[in-house]
This record gives C-alpha cells, sequence and structure tokens, in this order.
C-alpha cells in the first residue's frame, strides 16, 4: 500500500484549551483529523529569540528525523530517519560556529543531549528553524517530539503525546509544510 503525505499540516494555539492549560495548549491539525499538541511555555512568537520558550510562527519543513533505536522500532513515515547514537548533540551557543546543528560529544561549546534520559527524544524530527542562512540567536533545535504525559510546555519545539506521534509521522514527508500559528 502506498502512502501519501499531507502537503499542509497546521500548529494552532488554541484560545479555548490555553484559558485553562496554558498558552503552550494548541492543536494539530492533519487533513480532517485535529487533536491536542504542546508548543513553547512562552506560547507562539513572530520575533523568535533563543531561550525565549516560544515557538516561532512560521512555515517550516521537516529535514529529516532521528529515533531510539534501543527504545522502540523505527517509525513508519516517509522521513529519513537514523538511529540516535550516545555521542549526538545539538549546540545551542549563538557564537559557536557549530549554532543550531548537530555535534559530536563531547563538545566544548553548551549542547542538548539528544540521548535524552527521558523519553521526549524517543522519536525527534528536526524542522528546518533558522537553517539557511543561520542567524546567531534568532533559536536553535526547533524539533517536533514527543509531549510529557502531564502536557507540560515544550522549549519552544512542537510536542505530539505518544499515542498520536506514529499517526503524524505517517502523514509527513520532506515536502510536508508545517504552518505555526
Amino acid at each position: 500500500m502506498k502512502r501519501e503525505a499531507l502537503s499542509v499540516v497546521f500548529v494552532r494555539s488554541s484560545p479555548a484549551l490555553r484559558r485553562s492549560v496554558g498558552p503552550h495548549a494548541a492543536r494539530i491539525r492533519l487533513g480532517s483529523i485535529e487533536f491536542p499538541c504542546r508548543i513553547g511555555r512562552s506560547g507562539v512568537k513572530a520575533d523568535k529569540r533563543e531561550s525565549d520558550g516560544a515557538s516561532p510562527r512560521a512555515t517550516l519543513r521537516v529535514l529529516r528525523g532521528f529515533w531510539r533505536r534501543d527504545r522502540r522500532l523505527p517509525p513508519r513515515t516517509l522521513i529519513p530517519l537514523r538511529p540516535i547514537r550516545p555521542g549526538d548533540g545539538w549546540c545551542e551557543v549563538p557564537g559557536d560556529r557549530n549554532y543550531n546543528r548537530l555535534v559530536k560529544k563531547p563538545y566544548a561549546a553548551s549542547h542538548e543531549d539528544m540521548m535524552r534520559q527521558d523519553w521526549l527524544y524517543d522519536v525527534v524530527l528536526e524542522l528546518d528553524w533558522n537553517v539557511r542562512p543561520r542567524r546567531h540567536g534568532r533559536g536553535s533545535a526547533i524539533f517536533l517530539h514527543l509531549a510529557r504525559d502531564d502536557g507540560g510546555p515544550t522549549a519552544g519545539c512542537i510536542g505530539i503525546f505518544r499515542n498520536r506521534i506514529d499517526l503524524v509521522l505517517g502523514k509527513l514527508s520532506r515536502n510536508t509544510r508545517i504552518i505555526i500559528r
């Protein structure tokens, strides 16, 4: 059976949920299917900055994905995936030459560990935020990854609940545009 990806996926802040949950409450729409997801603790901002806790108001595409081979089978998706390795990190220092890029640990500049102890990055997709051109301080590591079970915010990424992640991944390709509003 041939799978077809969606051309557009919408992620939007949810005013109804925002009142009860907080500014990080959002909804994702995949064609006719819509369900809750999570965004940054500061909601959505047009002027995204490093460490502001906001998700960027932007149209993004998926560049590639990663998954924890030691915790799950590879997801079924049209996105190119590779296993997360113990030495994988993501540089988050605006002045570093590898800012907003995958790096090999140990790495001198501050970086995020891609092989997290929690399960948020058991599946993670790199979105093309601040990639070309890279502007230092504009924000790094805007990913689509698993949401916290308690429904808490992300640091600016899109968090998908575990019971929906495989559905989402099955609808995406590198040509899909993710519109955050």
